[in-house]
């Protein structure tokens, strides 16, 4: 497997500029477009619980099940990008995840505050 299979965040030819922080060096935001979220809940897959069950009794990162989480994460960023960009913004402030496990799965939201940035000296 390949970095790329653990990595995340949006490419970079994303239209939507999503970040962690509160604003963005040489921008300011110029309208705030409020909340925006994605959300994917993704099932237990029988034979990683397997799996990784019989790997946890012995030690060691559990891959199918962290790259599994990657692409969880990714598409809850994937769906916020896409809600950000239904609602005219072009970034993304304060993004971060919510993670929840239950018996069923693995939920996984990605929200922050969808923006219009625009350069510092417009």
């Amino acid at each position: 497997m390949d970095i790329e299979d653990f990595g995340g965040g949006p490419s970079a030819e994303a239209e939507v500029l999503v970040v962690t922080t509160d604003d963005v060096p040489g921008r300011r935001v110029a309208r705030v477009v409020g909340e925006v979220f994605g959300l994917t809940v993704r099932s237990r897959n029988l034979g990683s619980q397997i799996g990784s069950g019989i790997k946890s009794m012995f030690g060691g990162e559990l891959r199918g099940l962290s790259k599994t989480l990657a692409e969880t994460r990714a598409q809850a960023v994937e769906r916020l990008i896409e809600q950000a960009r239904a609602r005219g913004a072009n970034a993304v402030l304060a993004m971060r995840y919510e993670v929840s496990t239950a018996d069923f799965g693995t939920e996984v939201c990605a929200y922050g505050t969808a923006v219009v940035l625009v350069d510092a000296d417009s």
